[in-house]
């Protein structure tokens, strides 16, 4: 029995071979083979200008970010030294001072 990729979008284990296509019964979701050899490689994480990020890098926020679940807000320009790359939705896994952890989306910062 051969195993297939999950799907890149909604990672779902029910994929199947179409020609020189995955198909992903769920989502409906095509790529081609060689795009799921390059995608199993590494993972490329960048900022928002497109510069790439490393874990332990600093960032400052480009845009005011409200805490979901309390009434803190994470104003523009706030510095977050030493990140974490994580997989998943937000990408980031850091601490910021007054507000303690938490996890931000890529796109949302900058790199300093």
């Amino acid at each position: 029995m051969s195993t297939f990729p999950n799907c890149p979008e909604c990672n779902s284990v029910y994929t199947y071979e179409d020609g020189a296509l995955y198909v992903c019964p769920e989502c409906a979701h095509e790529w081609s083979q060689d795009a799921a050899v390059d995608a199993e490689e590494e993972k490329v994480i960048k900022d928002s200008n497109g510069n790439v990020l490393q874990d332990g890098d600093t960032v400052t926020v480009i845009k005011d970010l409200k805490v979901k679940g309390s009434s803190l807000v994470v104003k523009v320009g706030t510095k977050v030294k030493n990140i974490r790359l994580v997989d998943g939705d937000h990408d980031i896994d850091c601490k910021i001072d007054g507000v303690g952890a938490m996890k931000l989306k890529s796109e949302f910062v900058k790199k300093v």
